[in-house]
């Protein structure tokens, strides 16, 4: 008899978790009966004022299939990683905040798409899908646990977040609509990692952020190209977030260039150590549990045929 090991891959899903799916599955469902929802739900640019709502309700709309079975099984598996991790509500409040600033960001970008080539489609195209949180929870994955190797796949995390956009660019030539995906895609990513990098905050320390160089913005490339995206990165790093490094040193994050014992790079050491240690412990529990259902299975056979 076959074992039930491979079972337990679909197992230990957390509540909060399995309560989103259903607002996904639920928000597709609802779709498909009322085709005209997709108006009110949906980020479509040129109706977003007054209908501001649908900058947080976009993220939760899958209009096809294979978009509402990716979004619910990439959730599933990569909350079940992340949620005993960060917590429940530090999971949730990423979701939130990487879904609604992706849609600020998609909106912004179809406004200027459309003055730019004066193309009506930007302006109403229905804009939606969970996929920009999905990217975001991929840099997570990254920053957790960024040289444990997928099986499936035979790559490290680390480089998860990277192959899916280099995909999706890649597929964006051949697509009709490039438009729709793509820059929910880049941004979800990129705000995923803002956060991460700068302002997310750790309970056992109170500090903010992960300014550790094994999460930069420039391990998202290969190394070959790292020395060129560096100088770059730094300029945006000190536009967007010099006030904010500023702040941090103030509190006591560094004295010179050096790190003061329990900041920020040590903490993100361990908090991968952990991610690390909370990964193998799953994968040992379920070869266990594996073993052990195989080795009942396996006892009525023998007892059969002792009997004969």
């Amino acid at each position: 008899m076959s074992s039930p090991a491979g079972a337990n891959l679909f197992t230990g899903f957390t509540k909060l978790c399995k309560g989103l799916a259903v607002v996904l599955v639920s928000a597709h469902i609802a779709l498909q009966i009322f085709p005209s929802l997709l108006t009110y739900l949906a980020l479509i640019p040129a109706r977003t004022i007054p209908f501001g709502w649908n900058l947080v309700t976009a993220g939760y709309v899958e209009q096809t299939v294979h978009g509402v079975l990716i979004s619910t099984i990439g959730l599933l598996f990569i909350g079940k990683l992340l949620e005993p991790i960060w917590g429940s509500r530090e999971f949730l409040k990423f979701i939130f905040i990487v879904n609604f600033l992706t849609s600020v960001c998609v909106f912004i970008t179809a406004i200027s798409l459309y003055y730019v080539t004066m193309q009506e489609n930007y302006l109403y195209m229905p804009l939606s899908g969970f996929s920009g949180v999905l990217s975001g929870l991929l840099v997570g994955v990254k920053q957790i646990i960024p040289d444990q190797e997928i099986s499936p796949l035979k790559i490290k995390a680390k480089w998860l977040p990277s192959i899916m956009l280099l995909f999706a660019i890649v597929i964006s030539f051949f697509a009709v609509e490039p438009a729709t995906y793509l820059p929910i895609l880049i941004f979800g990513t990129y705000i995923g990692w803002i956060y991460l990098r700068y302002f997310q905050r750790k309970q056992e320390t109170g500090f903010k952020g992960d300014p550790s160089d094994e999460f930069a913005f420039s391990t998202f490339f290969p190394e070959f190209i790292r020395p060129v995206i560096d100088p770059v990165a730094s300029i945006f790093n000190r536009m967007l977030c010099g006030r904010f490094e500023a702040s941090n040193d103030a509190r006591g994050y560094t004295v010179g260039s050096a790190p003061l014992p329990g900041s920020d790079p040590i903490e993100a050491t361990r908090r991968r150590e952990r991610g690390a240690r909370a990964l193998e412990e799953r994968l040992a529990t379920e070869r266990l549990i594996g073993a052990g259902a195989k080795s009942k299975t396996d006892e009525p056979e023998r007892d059969a045929t002792d009997n004969v």
